[in-house]
């Protein structure tokens, strides 16, 4: 949650502490990835504190895809990560139509966390 400082605090519950990671999870993959607080904030996303992203537990058989935490995120962190995104989802979708699907163009799904600047 943003406050008027602009400073983001940690998503738990009763937490004062200032956000340094911000986790997401694809529940497709059964992954959770953990990266330094991103620059903008998400509705699906959640920002932790130091303490709370070092005990993160996910569950049984996911995985979890985590970054150097600690330092200020960049918007080129964004970015590679919103491109990386884009290409799996297009390769995804080239992988279903190979495997015998008919139609004749890759499913494209709308990526709602983009930003064009």
């Amino acid at each position: 949650m943003a406050h008027r400082s602009g400073i983001r605090r940690c998503s738990k519950s009763g937490c004062t502490e200032r956000a340094v990671a911000t986790l997401s999870y694809n529940y497709g993959e059964q992954a959770a990835t953990l990266v330094p607080l991103q620059q903008y904030q998400e509705p699906h996303n959640y920002d932790l504190c130091l303490a709370h992203s070092e005990r993160l537990t996910v569950p049984r058989g996911w995985s979890v895809v985590t970054a150097e935490l600690g330092r200020e995120p960049s918007p080129q962190d964004e970015d590679f990560s919103a491109i990386a995104a884009a290409i799996r989802d297009v390769a995804v979708a080239e992988e279903k139509q190979s495997d015998g699907d008919d139609s004749s163009q890759p499913e494209l799904r709308r990526r709602g966390h983009l930003r064009a600047l």
